[in-house]
């Protein structure tokens, strides 16, 4: 499926969307998340990072208080690793929505604000706060 079908299909299966309505949204969230002009591209024509912001663009359907990103940047290098998370970063801000993330990559966690809870073995170690953020200057996209 192109990078518009996937983002289209769950608002399909739901059923509640006209056609036009789906298109629609499905392309207002793939410019946001940079891929305008990508909408009829295939996975096999994409970028890792950009196959990341189809996930993050179809993550954003339904305006979720909560997004679960499991290495959202694992298998890619460190220029799109950054950013794929200032991205989620500008969305957690803009949308008031919350990002859980799970990472083996810990210094791309230490750059961004939030909670970060070191797990060993299914037994939190760690707890720190990381808040030394300007969201304006630092993640908005606006």
């Amino acid at each position: 499926m192109s990078a518009l079908e996937n983002v289209e299909l769950p608002m399909i299966l739901l059923g509640k969307l006209s056609e036009k309505e789906r298109r629609n949204k499905a392309i207002s969230l793939l410019k946001r998340v940079g891929l305008g002009d990508r909408l009829d591209h295939l996975p096999s024509e994409l970028s890792g990072g950009e196959q990341q912001r189809v996930s993050i663009a179809r993550a954003l359907l339904n305006r979720p208080s909560l997004i679960l990103a499991d290495e959202p940047t694992g298998n890619l290098d460190p220029e799109t690793s950054e950013e794929i998370m200032r991205l989620l970063m500008a969305i957690a801000y803009e949308e008031n929505t919350a990002i859980l993330m799970a990472t083996h990559d810990m210094s791309m966690v230490e750059k961004y604000p939030g909670r970060i809870l070191r797990v060993e073995e299914g037994t939190v170690k760690e707890i720190n706060t990381m808040n030394n953020f300007d969201p304006f200057t630092d993640f908005s996209s606006k």
